[in-house]
């Protein structure tokens, strides 16, 4: 069903009632991936289809989609995993959205595997959907590879990465029984959601127009603008989610997380908000900046509760 846009700016009030957690100024403790002695070691990227991926245009690098596996040592892995996924207007991959962050979780004991997810210009919808969701697939179908909890893989994005990240938490399905690929049997559900500063409206007035157009072409049809909307598309099934974003963010605008969590709280679907007061846009783990570099310790506390986190 189709809803009217809402307008923040005379509701923020509302918004805060609903029992969100914004974290409008400052907290106790940084955590980048810096502080920490890195545990993992990077190995070689995977490809996520043996043959072609489908609807491949080529055979060249920007028409494989990849994931580069960061492990932890097994002694320190506690089992969970989580793919990341960086941003980049759906039009190239931001790195600082991508390693570090796979260096931070693992730091908490979990094995990270970051995404290459096909690009615009050159695709569109359903490319990237259809990359994301073979990942996770890929990861539950081999979790006993990688010593992994196949219920417990979850999947981060900034960003476009966190429209992605948001499309595979509301676009997902149970698998196909009897598929003679047993990675397509399998769920392509992810356990939990981190967004950071994401995208998630397809729809003016808040779209990200670049991330749209990269994503699905000049003069998209309203409907599938719609469609990805993912504010509209969550449902009880939904995973649980952690969200930032920066009040003042001048490239994606907050109501973007803002509408992502309350379609959460309308679905019941358990949701952690924090709404830095200022900043920029693509700030990644915080930087030097003493205030945003706070989220990663807090949302460790958050992946501790839905035990991913095993100290």
């Amino acid at each position: 069903m189709e809803h009217p846009p809402m307008d923040f700016s005379s509701r923020w009030a509302g918004a805060l009632s609903l029992g969100l957690t914004f974290f409008l100024a400052s907290c106790h403790g940084t955590a980048n991936a810096a502080d920490h002695p890195i545990m993992a070691t990077t190995q070689p990227s995977l490809r996520l289809w043996d043959g072609d991926a489908p609807g491949a245009r080529g055979s060249g690098d920007a028409d494989v989609p990849t994931l580069t596996p960061f492990l932890v040592p097994p002694a320190k892995a506690g089992g969970a995993a989580f793919i990341v996924c960086p941003g980049g207007a759906y039009g190239h991959l931001a790195p600082h959205e991508g390693a570090p962050v796979a260096q931070w979780l693992n730091t908490l004991g979990i094995h990270a595997f970051v995404l290459k997810y096909r690009l615009g210009p050159k695709y569109h919808h359903p490319a990237e959907m259809q990359d994301v969701q073979r990942a996770i697939r890929l990861l539950r179908c081999r979790a006993g590879q990688w010593h992994l909890d196949a219920n417990r893989i979850g999947i981060v994005g900034f960003s476009a990465g966190g429209h992605l990240a948001s499309t595979a938490a509301t676009h997902f399905d149970d698998g196909i029984a009897n598929d003679p690929d047993p990675i397509n049997r399998v769920s392509s559900r992810p356990n939990l959601v981190i967004l950071a500063y994401p995208v998630i409206s397809m729809a003016d007035p808040y779209a990200h127009a670049p991330s749209r157009k990269n994503l699905l072409g000049d003069n998209p049809d309203p409907a599938l603008e719609l469609l990805l909307s993912n504010d509209r598309q969550v449902t009880a099934q939904t995973p649980p989610c952690f969200i930032i974003h920066t009040a003042d963010d001048r490239t994606v605008p907050v109501e973007n997380s803002l509408l992502f969590a309350m379609a959460c709280r309308q679905h019941k679907v358990p949701v952690e908000l924090h709404i830095f007061e200022h900043g920029p846009h693509g700030f990644g783990l915080g930087g030097n900046d003493p205030v945003l570099a706070t989220w990663p310790a807090i949302a460790a506390d958050w992946l501790r509760r839905h035990k991913f986190v095993t100290d």
